[in-house]
């Protein structure tokens, strides 16, 4: 999780800095300035990008490419999240903890029909 790390520490950088320096185009500055709505909006289209590419790779659709297609679309999709977290004001790890804790629970499938399947 480190790459996680440094990648939510530079983020934080730049919420903590909005001003952009001349010439300087930073997209992390971009999504903060435009505020939560646009973040979610991106979550929402990394997500779907990142399923369409899975489904391709499942189908054997260019089989060494859809895999790097699915690698970028999750790194996409992360750096998203990474956004949102920051925005929230919610530190990674929190999230980490989370993890951690689901991890040490055994027997924790939900009773749902999609379970049961």
């Amino acid at each position: 999780m480190n790459a996680l790390y440094e990648e939510y520490k530079i983020i934080l950088e730049r919420k903590q800095n909005p001003a952009e320096a001349e010439g300087e185009k930073s997209y992390t500055k971009y999504l903060f300035r435009e505020g939560l709505n646009k973040i979610l909006k991106k979550i929402g289209e990394e997500s779907a990008e990142l399923i369409i590419a899975a489904k391709d790779a499942a189908n054997g659709a260019g089989a060494e490419d859809s895999a790097k297609l699915v690698v970028g679309e999750t790194a996409d999709l992360f750096y998203h999240v990474l956004i949102v977290l920051a925005e929230l004001g919610i530190p990674l790890a929190d999230v980490e903890a989370e993890l951690a804790e689901r991890t040490g629970k055994a027997g924790n499938l939900k009773d749902s029909e999609e379970a049961k399947t």
